[in-house]
């Protein structure tokens, strides 16, 4: 199964790329991940957030394809368990869908791509760093498949 995270935002501080790359590495297998780092737009005073985020949506939307399954991350969303994303991958893995996970700019996610989601989720109440959602991301998703894999990480 592949599993694309794609995320707004380039040129990560070092700590973030070294932190995704050392837990994208340990997946391995029946699962591929796969990171795609959208362009986010550049804030200026002549531009309102609507419409930086609007702009946004364009590129994440023209990323997607008609088969993804998405799953939007958003503040409002759903919370899972470590436990029932596991069981959520081992779904999807029979199901032979590939998974499209997004990851807005800083100021959100447009109503388009929330409406496009199939599932919107939250890592949190609290508000995460922007980058650091990456690494919080991918390590959810090794421990996810660590625990469909028998392995005892989870604990």
């Amino acid at each position: 199964m592949l599993i694309r995270l794609l995320a707004v935002g380039q040129k990560m501080p070092k700590w973030i790329t070294e932190g995704f790359d050392d837990y994208a590495k340990r997946i391995k297998g029946d699962i591929k991940l796969k990171l795609v780092e959208l362009p986010m737009q550049k804030r200026g005073k002549t531009t309102s957030t609507d419409q930086l985020i609007e702009k946004e949506a364009d590129t994440i939307l023209d990323a997607l394809t008609p088969r993804d399954k998405v799953i939007a991350l958003d503040v409002l969303g759903k919370p899972l368990s470590t436990e029932k994303l596991a069981a959520s991958i081992s779904n999807w893995q029979q199901e032979g869908v590939s998974i499209a996970l997004i990851i807005g700019g800083p100021d959100g996610l447009s109503k388009r791509v929330l409406d496009r989601a199939d599932l919107t989720w939250s890592l949190s109440g609290l508000t995460l760093p922007h980058p650091l959602v990456r690494v919080v991301l991918v390590e959810q998703i090794y421990r996810a498949w660590s625990i469909n894999q028998g392995h005892p990480y989870h604990r």
